[in-house]
């Protein structure tokens, strides 16, 4: 079993920057695929970016990459989102996810934070 808790979102100007993080428990973190998803009202969630732990890869959508850094502390058992420049379009409620490998669902998820970026 897993547990994630987000923390770091707020309200931000277009323009800006915030980092989430997410910290996880229950399981050996440095064993475990981390990702971060978005959902917008009225959207479906959407995938943000992950990084694999066995290759340490990093992933991202088409519209955050270049602006969206994810990156991991397997010792304090925490993955980070870095987000600059900001847009009124990334405003949405940031999930973290975690699965256990490329051929794993997202099992986990935490409860989410929200961003909220104001023109």
């Amino acid at each position: 079993q897993v547990q994630l808790v987000e923390s770091g979102g707020g309200l931000v100007q277009a323009g800006g920057s915030l980092r989430l993080s997410c910290a996880a428990s229950g399981r050996t973190f440095s064993t475990l695929t981390m990702g971060w998803f978005r959902q917008a009202p009225g959207k479906e969630r959407e995938f943000v970016a992950s990084n694999a732990w066995s290759s340490g890869n990093t992933y991202y959508a088409d519209s955050v990459k270049g602006r969206f850094t994810i990156s991991r502390d397997n010792a304090k058992n925490t993955v980070y989102l870095q987000m600059n420049s900001l847009k009124p379009g990334d405003t949405a409620v940031y999930y973290c996810a975690a699965r256990f490998g490329s051929l794993y669902s997202w099992a986990y998820w935490g409860p989410g934070t929200q961003v909220t970026v104001s023109s």
